[in-house]
């Protein structure tokens, strides 16, 4: 076998590294921790033009960190494996700590610390005691693939016309993507500012999966 050198593994390491140095990819990394989904599914969920989406899915696939299957006449793209959300947890996580411009960043995103929250623990002693609903916000296809046991279904965009759904004598819990997700804190000053009884889980449905908490779903 030939020798190699520490350069040479160093340099195989740093392609992940360089796949995730894109703020686009890294959006498309927090969309597949949702579930697998179509290229052109991808492309809506994210903004993108087809041929910029497949263009950066291809990037990830030869990093190995996600994988492509045919499904009829699409291509469907899902993470490699648990241990890529993790690593895109990780890194989110690590940011947050060492940048003081990521929670300026997530402010101006997310808005005012305004909205009440509660964290995992909290939640599932709620729903234990049966004396919440449980508000999933995130668009239908994600609810699918995969959500906490026992949530509803009704994707932020349709919440207005659909809040009649909701129970008014009910505590309500709205949850999204991850913790950099705007869907539940904007759902919850809507629910709040119609008069309902709202708060939200501090983070997602990444974070939920990751400490190992059971899903249902499609995927799962």
């Amino acid at each position: 076998m030939t020798e190699g050198t520490k350069g040479e593994l160093f340099e195989q390491l740093a392609r992940v590294g360089k796949a995730l140095g894109n703020s686009t990819r890294l959006e498309l990394i927090e969309l597949l921790t949702q579930g697998p989904r179509g290229v052109h599914e991808i492309a809506e969920a994210a903004g993108l033009n087809m041929t910029t989406a497949s263009a950066h899915l291809q990037t990830l696939k030869r990093a190995g960190l996600v994988t492509a299957s045919r499904d009829g006449t699409t291509i469907r793209y899902s993470l490699t494996d648990s241990d890529v959300a993790a690593l895109f947890g990780c890194l989110a996580d690590a940011a947050t700590r060492h940048l003081t411009d990521v929670g300026a960043a997530a402010r101006r995103y997310l808005g005012p610390e305004d909205t009440p929250c509660i964290d995992r623990e909290e939640l599932i002693r709620r729903t234990t005691l049966g004396n919440v609903l449980v508000l999933d916000v995130r668009p239908s296809l994600e609810y699918i693939a995969g959500h906490i046991p026992g949530a509803v279904s009704i994707p932020y965009a349709e919440l207005p016309v659909r809040m009649g759904e909701l129970p008014c004598d009910t505590d309500i819990v709205a949850y999204c993507r991850s913790a950099y997700c705007a869907f539940a804190h904007r759902a919850v000053r809507l629910l709040t500012g119609a008069g309902r009884r709202a708060v939200r889980l501090t983070d997602g449905i990444l974070e939920w999966r990751q400490s190992g908490h059971p899903l249902l779903g499609s995927v799962e």
